[in-house]
C-alpha cells in the first residue's frame, strides 16, 4: 500500500493464494523436489514433543478428501485460488487499490468451461455433517467426499457462507469417525499444531509446525480473526483440519500467503468456535445472517491516537457513517473511536468487524466510544448484513499552506469522486506531509481534525490549532478513510 502509516504492514510484496483448493490443469506435472529435513528431537528445553504419529492414526479417518466439478470463467488460470478461479473475499483494500493479495472472482461474463478441483474437509458429526471451505464447494453442480477407506459419496451443500469462508456438506452415512473438537482461547502462540488434507491431490498429507499468531486479520476478510501458523498448507488443504497437540481441532486451514502460489511459511486457519457459530446456523436456517452496524472503520495506529487525544493506538476509528443504519440511529459519528462492544476491548478494526459480524440481526449492543477526548456509552441494535470512480478533470485548485501541502479546490458535478458536489474540496496535488502520507490528486478532503471542510479557508482555520498531527478525513471512490499527517 501506498499509505505508509495505515497499510505499512500490509505492504509487503507476496501473493495471498486464497484457498487452497486444486484447480486440476491440463498441464504438465510439475513435482518439487524433496528436501533433506532432520526428524524433530523427542524433547526440546524440557518439553516433549507432542506424538503426532498418534494423533495423525486416531484423527486422519475424520479427514477427507473433496473432488468438486463444476464451470469456471474461460479466462480463469487456476493454479490453486480454488477449483472455479479466486477466492470469494472480493478484491483490493478500503481506497480500491491493488494489494500484493489475490482476491475476488474475475473474467465476469466471459465464456465458461468445464472444471474440477479438489480440497479437504473433516467429520463434525457420526451421521454425515461435513465441514470445509466455502470457496472449495462455490460454483460446484457436483461435490463428491471421499473417506480414507476409499469410500465415495455425493454430498449435499447444506450452506456455505462466503463471509466467513465456512460450507456445510452432508452425506449420507452412519456411525463415522468424527473429529474432536478444542477451544480456541487455549491455543498458545508457539504451540505445536498438526494440519491434514490433500495438496495437490496428496490425500492424508501430514504437516506439522507452531502458531505464529492469533487473530490476524487479512484484508477483505474483517469477519474472520486468524489463526496464523507456519504449517505447511499448500493447493488442495483448503477446508481441512488443524489440529493441536492433544489431537484436538482448532481450526480450518483456508488461506496462504505466497510470492508463487505455493507454501512459504505463512498458513492462515479459520478459528473452530467460529465456524461452529456458522455452522449451527446453518444447519438450523440453511443459510448466515450478520450483524451490521452500518459504519466504515479502519486501524488506529500511533499517529491516528496522537491526532485523537488517545493514549494508546486501539480501537476502531470510524470514517463512515450509513445513512438510515443502526450507528445513524444510534448517534455515532464520523471521527468517533470504538473502545470496546459490551465490555469486550477492541484494540485493531478487526476486533470489532469480528465481533459484530458474528452477532445476530436485532442483537441490542453498548459500544465505548471515544468522542472530542472524553468516553462515552452508545446502544445499538444492530442490523442485518446484505469501482473506484475515475477522479475526472480537475480545475485549479488553491494551496492549503507548506505544513500540509495540498492543493485543494471545489468539487466539480461531474468529477465522479464518489462524494457529492458539496461535500468537501477536491485534492489537486499532493506534495510533502501529505504526500508522505498518502493523500494522492483526486481524492477528496472531507474534513480536518473532525471539522468539515467546504473551502479553502475551512483547511487553513483547522490548521491554525493543530498539534503536531491531524487527522485528514479522505475519500477515494466510495471508500473513506483517516489519514494522520504529521505536519511541518
Amino acid at each position: 500500500m501506498k499509505l505508509n502509516r495505515i497499510y505499512a504492514a500490509l505492504a509487503a510484496a507476496g501473493v495471498l493464494g486464497i484457498g487452497a483448493a486444486s484447480a486440476m490443469q491440463a498441464e504438465p506435472t510439475r513435482v518439487a523436489t524433496p528436501t533433506a529435513a532432520g526428524t524433530a528431537a523427542s524433547a526440546t528445553g524440557g518439553t516433549t514433543r507432542p506424538a503426532f504419529e498418534q494423533i495423525v492414526a486416531q484423527q486422519g479417518p475424520s479427514v477427507v478428501n473433496i473432488s468438486v466439478s463444476g464451470t469456471k470463467e474461460a479466462t480463469d488460470e487456476g493454479g490453486g485460488d480454488g477449483p472455479f478461479g479466486r477466492n470469494p473475499f472480493g478484491r483490493g483494500n478500503p481506497f480500491g487499490e491493488e494489494f500484493p493479495f489475490e482476491f475476488g472472482p474475475r473474467g465476469q461474463g466471459e465464456p465458461r468451461m468445464p472444471a474440477r478441483g479438489t480440497g479437504s474437509g473433516f467429520i463434525l458429526s457420526e451421521d454425515g455433517l461435513v465441514v470445509t471451505n466455502a470457496h472449495v464447494v462455490q460454483g460446484a453442480s457436483e461435490v463428491t467426499v471421499k473417506l480414507t477407506d476409499r469410500r465415495e459419496f455425493r454430498a449435499k451443500v447444506l450452506g456455505a457462507d462466503r463471509r466467513t469462508d465456512v460450507a456445510i456438506l452432508k452425506i449420507d452415512a452412519k456411525n463415522l469417525p468424527a473429529v474432536k473438537l478444542g477451544d480456541v482461547k487455549d491455543l498458545d502462540v508457539g504451540e505445536w499444531v498438526l494440519a491434514i488434507g490433500s495438496p495437490f491431490g496428496f490425500e492424508n498429507s501430514a504437516t506439522v509446525g507452531v502458531v505464529s499468531a492469533k487473530k490476524r486479520t487479512i484484508p477483505g476478510a474483517g469477519y474472520v480473526p486468524f489463526i496464523q501458523t507456519d504449517v505447511a498448507v499448500n493447493p488442495g488443504n483448503s477446508g481441512g483440519p488443524l489440529f493441536n497437540s492433544q489431537g484436538e481441532v482448532v481450526g480450518i486451514n483456508s488461506q496462504i500467503y505466497s510470492r508463487t502460489g505455493g507454501y512459504q511459511g505463512l498458513s492462515f486457519a479459520i478459528p473452530i468456535d467460529l465456524a461452529m457459530r456458522v455452522k449451527d446456523q446453518i444447519v438450523a436456517t440453511g443459510g448466515v445472517q450478520h450483524g451490521r452496524l452500518g459504519v466504515g472503520i479502519q486501524e488506529v495506529d500511533q499517529a491516528l491516537a496522537d491526532a485523537f487525544g488517545l493514549k494508546t493506538p486501539e480501537g476502531a476509528a470510524i470514517t463512515s457513517v450509513a445513512g438510515g443504519g443502526p450507528a445513524e440511529s444510534a448517534g455515532l459519528e464520523t471521527g468517533d473511536v470504538v473502545r470496546k462492544v459490551n465490555g469486550k476491548p477492541i484494540v485493531t478494526a478487526a476486533d470489532l468487524a469480528s465481533i459484530v459480524g458474528m452477532l445476530p440481526p436485532g442483537e441490542k449492543v453498548t459500544l465505548e466510544v471515544w468522542r472530542e477526548g472524553k468516553v462515552s456509552q452508545v446502544s445499538a441494535t444492530l442490523g442485518a448484513m446484505d469501482k473506484v470512480a475515475d477522479a475526472g478533470p480537475k480545475a485549479k485548485g488553491v494551496e492549503t499552506g507548506p505544513r500540509l501541502g495540498l492543493t485543494v479546490g471545489p468539487i466539480e458535478p461531474k468529477a465522479g469522486t464518489g462524494a457529492s458536489a458539496n461535500e468537501g474540496l477536491l485534492v489537486h496535488e499532493a506534495t510533502g506531509a501529505a504526500a508522505a502520507a498518502g493523500v494522492r490528486p483526486g481524492d477528496v478532503l472531507l474534513s480536518v481534525d473532525g471539522s468539515k471542510v467546504k473551502r479553502v479557508e475551512d483547511v487553513k482555520n483547522a490548521l491554525k490549532d493543530a498539534g503536531k498531527s491531524v487527522a485528514l478525513l479522505v475519500q477515494r471512490g466510495e471508500a473513506r478513510i483517516f489519514v494522520p499527517v504529521p505536519l511541518g
